[in-house]
């Protein structure tokens, strides 16, 4: 499918989805050790807005790291969490530079994400997750999961220093 973006750019989004069944890390405040599955806490993502659900994880405990790199000026203390995510259908966008692109400015300017009509047509076709490409390190590679309950704890919780 060739869709439209909001930035004005033409990109092919993906229409097939596959089957994933793996290791999957996340990096969440101490405070949410209890409930390693939780949705992300903020009203609007890279790919979520609107009350839509999503749970951010990397493929890697280092991506996860690279991943909450614009984040640590927080302070807030962080735990790495090894998952296992279990999702009979995953839409694979890994390799569109699209996915990967700083989308908080954008946002900050009154635009509309452009990101959001890729998880947007990702969960039209019944994705329960997506695979994306690091914006920063494109050899690694991050998921949105939309249905939690395809994430399950494996542990162990270590601390995260930053």
């Amino acid at each position: 499918m060739i869709s439209m973006l909001a930035s004005g750019t033409e990109r092919q989004i993906v229409d097939k989805l596959v089957q994933f069944s793996g290791p999957v890390w996340r990096l969440l405040p101490t405070a949410l050790a209890a409930t390693p599955a939780a949705l992300a806490g903020a009203t609007e993502g890279r790919f979520h807005h609107s009350g839509q659900q999503a749970a951010y994880a990397s493929l890697s405990a280092e991506g996860a790291a690279v991943a909450v790199q614009r984040y640590l000026a927080d302070g807030v203390p962080r735990i790495l969490v090894p998952m296992w995510l279990n999702a009979s259908a995953v839409a694979d966008e890994t390799g569109n530079p699209a996915a990967s692109i700083v989308w908080q400015d954008l946002r900050a300017s009154g635009e509309i994400a452009p990101t959001w009509a890729i998880s947007d047509h990702a969960r039209e076709l019944g994705a329960l997750a997506m695979l994306y490409s690091s914006r920063s390190r494109p050899d690694l590679s991050h998921v949105v999961v939309f249905d939690p309950a395809c994430l399950t704890y494996v542990g162990p919780i270590t601390a995260f220093q930053g």
